[in-house]
């Protein structure tokens, strides 16, 4: 298992706990906990591969996909109400989970021979659009749409880093590690600082 997969694998199973708390705040049964988790964690990634022709999608045969979406469920569900006691380290976690999933995306749009625009665009729907789907389900607002939360925002500047960053001689490890810090950074920044995009 390469070093991007093991990265992503966490942050799926984040983006899994984060979609299991939402369905909870809905009031929603396990079942219900158990949709919205994994179209969190993997929607961004099976609109991706429909949309640049990857057959199967990514999480089709893969055991430890499921695996990590039941045990987000499930440890959302152990936990009760403690789980809110973890908000913040959630908040900071999926923050992160936004780099990664931003730099997978990307990576697998350009091995699928897409230029860098288009590579970034699905670098960013990636990251975002599982939360995006799972708002959608809920009957709510999508947090991607919702003034003052810099979400799209900090995966294109980031993504646009990383791909940049590709035209240097930097190892893969600390180019990547570039691009989460700077989407992380970004949306931490955003969310302290209360920053908005100007209103259309």
């Amino acid at each position: 298992m390469s070093f991007l997969q093991v990265i992503t694998y966490a942050g799926i199973f984040i983006f899994a706990i984060s979609g299991a708390m939402k369905a909870r705040s809905f009031k929603m049964d396990v079942f219900g906990g158990l949709v919205i988790a994994f179209i969190t964690a993997y929607g961004g990634g099976t609109l991706r591969d429909l949309l640049i022709g990857v057959r199967p999608v990514n999480w089709i045969n893969d055991n430890l996909a499921l695996g990590l979406v039941f045990g987000g469920t499930a440890l959302t569900f152990l936990l009760k109400e403690n789980v809110r006691r973890f908000r913040r380290t959630i908040f900071y976690t999926d923050a992160f989970g936004l780099g990664l999933f931003t730099v997978w995306g990307i990576e697998v749009a350009l091995a699928n021979g897409l230029n860098e625009v288009y590579a970034l665009a699905m670098g960013v729907i990636t990251a975002t659009f599982g939360g995006l789907i799972a708002d959608i389900l809920c009957n709510s607002v999508p947090h991607l749409l919702r003034k003052g939360e810099l979400y799209a925002t900090a995966c294109a500047i980031g993504g646009t880093g990383y791909l940049l960053l590709q035209q240097f001689p930097l190892q893969y490890q600390t180019n990547l590690s570039i691009c989460v810090l700077i989407v992380a950074g970004v949306r931490i920044y955003a969310m302290r600082k209360r920053l908005t995009l100007p209103e259309i």
